[in-house]
């Protein structure tokens, strides 16, 4: 049975797109949201302990990616990663850091939440992971369950805070209505999800492209190179169930063109998606 949260956010400077403060109830925890522009100047206490964080990125074709790392001061290493920039060691731009910090951690379990949540974010396979390697370190068993606890929590309040890194892709029901997008030689199946529209699992694309859909729908041209270069998509077919975040994304995907997903997609027995919407 699942239970009801209590989640508190306060905006620090009253307004949502700066330094945001989440916490939940009956959690000795802390998220702090933070643009890159605020880093340099902030010298906040709260931030300055050991936790991990999340350096979220848009790349150039549009795709999401993430850093995810750990620190025993996270300020410091926030710092310390727009100086990297500065440097030319650092090749990613980072708009917003999402950490996570607690009184009760310590270098060993930030270096557990990290390697545990390096993995969880990999396999959902949501943004593109930017961190190389981790440490697979070893913790007591209580202090396992306790970092799960800890890691529950953070889902919640990156979920809450508009971050789906961890989230797993939707799963069908038993109510599910199935859709299916077809051309002459693409056959694709989903349905209505939470975040939009999941691609099934075994769906091929089509083969072909028109010649517009590089310039007439860039962002959906760009996404359907990243899912096959990320391995999503192999010789035509998707390896694995895919969200995107409208049905046009993921119509346009399958049909390699531009398309409008309400009438491209359609229930076995013809319906489009937006008559039985």
């Amino acid at each position: 049975m699942a239970y009801g949260k209590t989640i508190e956010l306060f905006l620090v400077n009253g307004t949502a797109d700066s330094l945001t403060t989440a916490e939940l109830s009956n959690w000795n925890g802390k998220a702090i949201k933070i643009p890159r522009t605020e880093v340099a100047e902030c010298e906040r206490e709260d931030i300055q302990g050991v936790g991990v964080y999340f350096l979220f990125c848009q790349e150039d074709d549009g795709t999401d990616s993430v850093y995810i790392g750990e620190a025993e001061n996270v300020l410091i290493r926030l710092k310390q990663h727009l100086s990297d920039f500065k440097a030319g060691k650092e090749k990613y731009y980072w708009n917003t850091a999402v950490a996570f910090l607690g009184r009760d951690l310590n270098k060993a379990l930030g270096r557990y939440l990290e390697d545990q949540l390096f993995h969880i974010a990999k396999k959902c396979n949501r943004y593109k992971i930017l961190t190389k390697a981790t440490y697979n370190t070893t913790i007591k068993e209580s202090q396992r369950a306790s970092m799960e606890e800890f890691m529950d929590n953070i889902k919640i309040l990156l979920n809450a805070l508009g971050y789906k890194v961890l989230t797993p892709v939707p799963q069908a029901t038993s109510t599910t209505t199935y859709l299916y997008c077809k051309s002459s030689d693409a056959s694709a199946k989903g349905f209505i999800s939470i975040g939009g529209f999941t691609v099934l699992k075994g769906s091929t694309i089509s083969d072909r492209m028109a010649p517009s859909f590089p310039t007439g729908a860039k962002s959906y041209y760009n996404l359907r190179n990243q899912l096959i270069a990320d391995g999503i998509i192999i010789n035509g077919v998707f390896e694995q169930d895919y969200e995107f975040n409208a049905p046009s994304a993921a119509s346009a995907v399958v049909l390699g063109r531009a398309s409008n997903g309400k009438l491209y997609w359609k229930t076995e027995d013809g319906k489009t998606l937006k008559e039985i919407l």
